[in-house]
């Protein structure tokens, strides 16, 4: 069966999660929506149609953290539309659609990225705006029919409203398409009927629970072949494939061999691969083991660069002791569900992309090419890249048919562009009172999304570690002499975007070592913290918050109660952990207490969703083994074998959110950060044991 080019997702009503397609219409000149026949555009976000569905084109791509949810609901709230009325579709891939704050971010110019746990950040301005413009025309034009002034009318529940009378969106959206839109729109004032910060429905989430939601592995396009894949390691290239073994099996279309990848193409994904499986693909590439003695060169022998200075800590520490330190994050991998997926389909004039990408139309894999952003169905960052594109299109131009890409789960795992994980040495002297009166960090680490988007691009990996692969490693706290410094470590593998990171890595290097700074001064953890934190008062009220809510004890010996705290993405967040290690001495985390300020709220229950799912996932890195690594890449295991955490491992969780009326935050990766610095600090606590590594490994504590 074809599949659109476009999609709209329905939400509420008889139509919950329905996936519709809709046919062309011709743009208007003031939008780059693509409209069907009954549709009128109000700039570049909203759609009205005749029978009041109002659709609201998003440019971030959702990758499971509610952004086709919470940026509609903000179009929703400030229109007076009804939550049942509004549908989302992927906005198209026009530069209108840029992520605004790419240039504060330091990436690339113009870039439509969703990373960074930006897209309510950037795009909560520009909604709000397009509303209240659009508002305006539709007051306007039921004014006019009224024959009465603008400011006589509101909006509420889809509706025009003047006293007793009433008109629909629907019913005016032609009239009000074509008035001049307003230079300066008024925000909606009244607080009757408002949506923004109510837990309303996902718009996505009962496509998801009955499967009609489609992800780039779902792309069916008539006479579509498919192709399996196996690529070459960093640095290797093809050495061995025996094309004797695939030509007799069934299915088999065509076998294609390049130095960096082979594929086998069928007529289903099942021949393809196991046709691959017996051509027996060989690579060849240097070998690596362990790579934590990478980080220990690097730290060791690699000139380091300061990052941040404050007073001046060789002269407050000269002649003195201070307490060290050294923390390690292994490189991470994403470990998601959803394979490396791309479906292509070319003739000699246009070449068409259907992918799950968080950086659709960027990089050379984009140029000269429609692209169609699926759905990602891998929330953790594994999607920055999409480097099934680039085959797919070089297959189906070779063919002359479409082709979908599929790499296997094991594949999928060995092309993971991991976390490329971090190792700290820390310093610090306790001043008068045991406060910390000086603090120093080397780090060793790489960068991750600067790498993915240098790939993208086609350039070289970083030389230089830039903003984004240090962000975070600033103490919240008041001490008077800081030095930050840097080294770049040389890993053999390319490294790229998670979640939270690196964020995650430093709130864990810092949260421990600050523990362990109140440890050695005899004062208790929160205490010890709010001494330090001065004027920064969204930290101290989410770190007491999670006190409050845990019943913190003191965390002192005997306990199981761990404490840390982050501000990251614009928002702050406290937790409070209850954690054992188990009699199969393994860690064991029972209740999470979380307290989060992150501004304004859209939607209250994505917000405890993303930090609950945040803080789930944490777990999983913090827990789940580090893989061998062969020939610069993770070596795949089984997922049954992983040691992901049951669904009985899960711990109770506890999420206040503090009222706000600041600008938003971002949520998606602030759960992930304090995990594991409030898990270990309740090790700490509970057996006196400190981990200062990551994964955890309770049999090898310092």
């Amino acid at each position: 069966m074809n599949i659109d080019r476009r999609t709209l997702l329905i939400g509420g009503g008889v139509g919950v999660g329905l996936i519709v397609g809709y046919a062309v219409w011709p743009r208007g000149t003031h939008s780059d929506l693509v409209l069907r026949q009954g549709e009128q555009a109000f700039g570049n976000y909203i759609k009205i149609s005749r029978n009041g569905q109002i659709t609201v084109a998003v440019p971030q791509v959702e990758t499971g953290q509610g952004v086709w949810t919470a940026l509609p609901q903000i179009v929703a709230d400030e229109l007076g539309a009804a939550w049942e009325m509004i549908g989302v579709e992927p906005a198209p891939m026009t530069h209108a659609y840029a992520n605004p704050l790419a240039k504060e971010e330091g990436w690339p110019k113009g870039i439509r990225i969703t990373a960074g746990s930006t897209s309510v950040r950037a795009f909560e301005q520009p909604m709000r705006e397009a509303a209240a413009i659009a508002r305006d025309m539709l007051i306007g034009a039921a004014a006019d029919r009224w024959n009465i002034g603008a400011s006589e009318c509101d909006t509420a529940d889809g509706f025009v409203v003047n006293g007793g009378r009433t008109l629909t969106f629907g019913e005016l959206a032609e009239e009000a398409a074509d008035r001049s839109p307003p230079l300066r729109p008024e925000f909606r004032t009244s607080t009757k009927g408002r949506l923004i910060g109510q837990p309303l429905q996902r718009l996505d989430g009962p496509a998801k629970v009955h499967g009609s939601l489609r992800f780039a592995g779902d792309v069916r396009l008539p006479g579509m072949l498919f192709a399996a894949v196996r690529k070459a390691p960093p640095g290797g290239r093809l050495t061995e494939f025996s094309d004797e073994a695939v030509k007799g099996a069934p299915g088999v279309r065509h076998i294609a061999k390049r130095d960096q990848w082979v594929a086998v193409v069928a007529d289903s994904w099942w021949w393809a691969e196991r046709a691959l499986k017996a051509g027996d693909a060989k690579f060849g590439g240097e070998r690596t083991s362990d790579m934590r003695p990478l980080f220990d060169d690097a730290l060791a022998n690699v000139a380091p660069k300061e990052w941040f200075s404050r007073g001046n800590y060789d002269t407050t520490v000269r002649g003195s002791r201070p307490l060290a330190a050294t923390y390690y994050v292994a490189p991470s991998q994403h470990l998601g569900l959803e394979p490396i997926t791309a479906t292509a389909r070319a003739n000699d004039t246009s070449v068409e992309v259907w992918a799950g990408n968080q950086t659709p139309g960027f990089g050379n894999a984009a140029r000269d090419r429609s692209i169609y952003p699926m759905a990602v169905g891998e929330p953790a960052g594994g999607s920055i890249e999409a480097d099934a594109v680039p085959i797919a299109v070089e297959l189906a131009k070779e063919l002359k048919r479409p082709v979908q890409v599929m790499l296997s789960h094991s594949a999928s795992q060995n092309h993971d562009p991991v976390a490329p994980g971090a190792l700290a040495r820390m310093t610090a002297l306790p001043g008068a009172g045991g406060i910390t009166a000086a603090w120093a960090m080397r780090v060793a680490t790489a960068a991750g999304l600067d790498s993915s988007l240098a790939r993208l691009a086609g350039n070289p990996a970083p030389s230089e570690l830039g903003e984004s692969a240090l962000d975070g490693s600033i103490p919240p706290y008041s001490m008077p002499h800081v030095r930050i410094e840097s080294v770049k470590a040389e890993l053999p593998f390319g490294v790229g975007y998670m979640r939270g990171s690196p964020q995650r890595e430093f709130a864990f290097f810092i949260e421990s070592f600050i523990d362990e700074l109140a440890r050695a001064a005899g004062m208790e953890p929160l205490a010890f913290r709010m001494s330090m934190l001065g004027t920064d008062v969204h930290l101290a009220r989410c770190l007491q918050g999670a006190a409050r809510l845990a019943q913190w004890d003191g965390g002192g010996p005997g306990s199981t109660m761990g404490i840390a705290g982050c501000s990251a993405f614009g928002s702050h967040i406290g937790l409070v952990a209850n954690a054992s290690i188990g009699a199969d001495q393994r860690v064991k985390v029972h209740r999470l207490f979380a307290v989060v300020d992150c501004g304004r709220v859209m939607n209250s229950g994505l917000v405890v969703q993303q930090i609950e799912a945040g803080l789930v996932w944490a777990l999983a890195q913090a827990t789940v083994p580090t893989p061998q690594w062969i020939a610069g890449m993770p070596r795949a295991r089984p997922y049954g074998g992983i040691e992901f955490p049951r669904i009985a491992d899960t711990p109770q969780i506890m999420v206040e959110v503090i009222p706000s009326s600041e600008a938003p935050g971002g949520i998606s990766g602030l759960g992930t950060t304090v995990l594991a610095p409030a898990v270990a600090n309740a090790i700490f606590a509970g057996t006196g044991k400190r981990m200062r590594s990551l994964p955890f490994d309770a049999m090898a504590t310092a």
